[in-house]
Formats: C-alpha cells, sequence, structure tokens
C-alpha cells in the first residue's frame, strides 16, 4: 500500500463518508482520496440530528458500558472502541477547533448548539487536504479486476476507476443490492428508533405529558423490557423508554407487523407488593385526602387523576373509602397497566435502520470485508445500530477512523 498517488474512494457524503476521508488523507497525504454522494447534498444527518444541534457522541468512556448501547453490533464494537472512542471524539474535534459539551443526561453536542459547526469542520478539513468530492453521483455496479482495484460504475454512465473502496453509504437499499449482487450478505432492514401508536382512554389529550421514569415491556418477551423517561404524545407514546425498546426489539417488533401489547410501569421499578403497601400505608395516614388530588410515586399530577379516576369510577372518593380489593387493583395499574401498540411512528430526530452488511463478513480490525481485499465498511451500511443518544455517531467515527487507516 506504498505506491504514491493510489486512489481511493469513499462511497457515501455523511458521517462515517467524511469521517473515513479525512483520516485517510491525513494518513497517506500521497493517495487522492474522493468523496463520492448519489444526492445534491452533504452530511444530512449531521445537519438534522439533535434537532439541529448534532447529537456529536455520548459521555462514556468505559467500552464495556459504551457497547450496551448497541443492540446490533454489540460485540464486534468492544475492540474498535478500545482504539476509537468517545474521548477519543472530544479530542478530535478539539484539536480541529470545535469544542464539545455533555450535558446531564450524558449527550454530547457542539458549544455551539448548532449543527453547520460540525458539517463546517467537515468541509474546512476535507478542503484542507485535498479530498475531492462528486455530488449527484450515484454508484450502480461494483467491479473487482483481477489485480483487487476497483471499476465503479456511476447512474451517470461515468466510471470511476478505485484501488480502495471504502464504503459508508448509510441505510441505502440500492447500495445494499449492489453488495449482494457482488456477493456479500445484507441482513433485511427494519425500522428501529421508533415510537408506539396507542389508542387509550388513559393516554387522551395528555400529549406533551412526561413520566420522569417508567419501565416498559413487551407483553410477551420478558427479555425486552427498558426504563428511563416516557413523553405521551397526540399518537401515543415516545420518549427515550419507548426508543430504547423499540431497538432492541427491532426485528421481533417487525415480525408482528408492529402490533403487540406493552405493559406499562408507572412507578418506575417498583413492585407490585411495594406499592401496594404504600398505598395501605397512606390509606391509614391520610384517609381523609381526596385520592384524586395527591399524585403518589412521582407520577404527573395529570396522569394519576387519570387513571385513578377511570380505575375507580368516583373522582372524589378518599383514601379511606378503599377498599383493600381497589387498593390491589389500582397497584396493579400503576405496575403494569396494558396498552395495545397499533403501529410505529418515526421518531422525529432518528432515521435509524437495523439491518445492512452481516457482520460476519467484515474483519473488525480493519473494517475491511472478508471476501474482497480492499473494499472497507464503515457508519450503518453494516448492520449495526445503537439506542438514541449520540451513540450512532460514534459507530460512524469509530469505523470510520479504522476504515480510513486501510489496513490490510
Amino acid at each position: 500500500m506504498h505506491t504514491t498517488r493510489k486512489k481511493i474512494v469513499v462511497i457515501g457524503g455523511g458521517a462515517a463518508g467524511f469521517f473515513s476521508a479525512i483520516t485517510c488523507a491525513e494518513l497517506y497525504p500521497d493517495y487522492q482520496v474522493a468523496i463520492v454522494e448519489q444526492s445534491s447534498q452533504l452530511l444530512q444527518k449531521v445537519k438534522i440530528s439533535g434537532g439541529g444541534r448534532c447529537n456529536v457522541t455520548h459521555y462514556c468512556f468505559d467500552v464495556k458500558q459504551l457497547v450496551k448501547n448497541y443492540p446490533r453490533g454489540e460485540k464486534q464494537l468492544i475492540g474498535p472502541f478500545m482504539r476509537f472512542n468517545p474521548a477519543n471524539t472530544f479530542d478530535w474535534f478539539e484539536l480541529r477547533g470545535v469544542e464539545l459539551k455533555a450535558e446531564s443526561d450524558g449527550r454530547c453536542f457542539p458549544v455551539t448548539d448548532c449543527s453547520q459547526t460540525i458539517m463546517d469542520c467537515f468541509l474546512r478539513e476535507a478542503h484542507r487536504l485535498g479530498i475531492s468530492i462528486f455530488t449527484n453521483s450515484g454508484v450502480d455496479k461494483l467491479i473487482q479486476q483481477e489485480d483487487t482495484s476497483w471499476e465503479i460504475h456511476l447512474a451517470s454512465g461515468n466510471i470511476l476507476n478505485a484501488d480502495v473502496i471504502i464504503m459508508a453509504s448509510g441505510s441505502s437499499l440500492r447500495v445494499w443490492k449492489i453488495l449482494q449482487q457482488l456477493g456479500h450478505t445484507i441482513v433485511p432492514p427494519v425500522p428501529s428508533l421508533f415510537t408506539f401508536n396507542i389508542k387509550d382512554p388513559r393516554l387522551k389529550d395528555l400529549q406533551g405529558l412526561a413520566v420522569s421514569s417508567a419501565t416498559v415491556k413487551i407483553g410477551t418477551q420478558k427479555k425486552l423490557t427498558t426504563s428511563g423517561p416516557l413523553l405521551i404524545t397526540h399518537w401515543g407514546m415516545s420518549g427515550p423508554a419507548i426508543l430504547r425498546l423499540s431497538a432492541w426489539g427491532a426485528r421481533a417488533l417487525a415480525a408482528v407487523n408492529h402490533k403487540f401489547e406493552i405493559e406499562v410501569n408507572w412507578c418506575a421499578d417498583q413492585s407490585y407488593e411495594a406499592v401496594k403497601q404504600e398505598l395501605l400505608h397512606y390509606r391509614e395516614h391520610h384517609a381523609r385526602k381526596a385520592i384524586v388530588n395527591h399524585p403518589m410515586f412521582h407520577i404527573p399530577r395529570r396522569l394519576w387523576e387519570r387513571l385513578t379516576s377511570l380505575l375507580l369510577k368516583n373522582a372524589n372518593m378518599n383514601f379511606a373509602d378503599l377498599s383493600n380489593r381497589q387498593i390491589e387493583m389500582l397497584a396493579q395499574e400503576l405496575v403494569s397497566a396494558k396498552f395495545t401498540v397499533t403501529g410505529k411512528s418515526t421518531y422525529k430526530d432518528e432515521f435509524v435502520t437495523a439491518g445492512g452488511v452481516d457482520l460476519g463478513e467484515v474483519d473488525f480490525k480493519t473494517m475491511q470485508s472478508r471476501l474482497f481485499p480492499h473494499l472497507y465498511f464503515a457508519g450503518e451500511v453494516l448492520d449495526i445500530d445503537a439506542i438514541t443518544g449520540g451513540f450512532n455517531f460514534q459507530a460512524a467515527w469509530t469505523t470510520g477512523f479504522i476504515a480510513g487507516n486501510l489496513q490490510c
């Protein structure tokens, strides 16, 4: 790989594409590095991420903890994250004049709170390093020559020659089909990071209401359980607890056409028995208080009013009026409220797909294809995805960094 003027073509002008191209151009200044993007726009996910602020990474420097945020790719990313993790991401951007900050929930953004800052950094670095950028250049076909170099056939009819291809095309059905025709296995894509559509009188007109900590599980699959903030929307439920569940259950939920039952524990992770005992204690010590006016277990007032009035059929009951049977019913509703999900909606800040190039066909020490020499992968073209919070971008930076090293 030491011959000068080797041609490196990066397919995809997104996060992973720019990171791998910049890494490559810095390490190999004598190589010709080009980015080929099928659309007219560059770095579109970077632009819209985090509501336009760009959630660059997550403040988690323990690799064993970091990989737990990846429903697909957890084991494979351990090695790569040892080489390039969020600490390295902070250093990388700081070295290029971009300061990052961590918020209380661990999400990290540029201090400017503007995704344009990240985009400008990438574009500035690409210009400084002499990286050629071609937009409106979709790929139709890849052909590897006997000497392992590549012919890249574009939709325009033009043909590019490359010694090395770095495939960073994101979740592209078109490119996945091309890779499949080449000989790679593509794990069928299904949606990840989506919200739940639920029509239920318990949620009616409560849109915008947030529960600080709830536990949600898929009714038939106890392994699919998550906890965290939950947001009631006009179409059902969203928030980190729901989005995490949709990511971990992406394949199982797609298999049932996104129609299933969930159980919600509105009392964080408290058990039925603990909630029942607390209600009994409250009845004994606050007998004259109206139930509907005294929310418990950190449940927001409007939700508490709705749950208790619907269940007890009498909004004016005092705690003293509660029978043991009613306390048991209320405790059951608070810790395992059942809701029927009738479909999904795309989470506005994330467009994540589970699926892509089979991870067994990639060497994660180099990100090179195990089937085709001089073909590397980075980012969401792989069957890797994460929960929301900056983890998907971190996977893009890490795999892009390793692919850009061009280790054979």
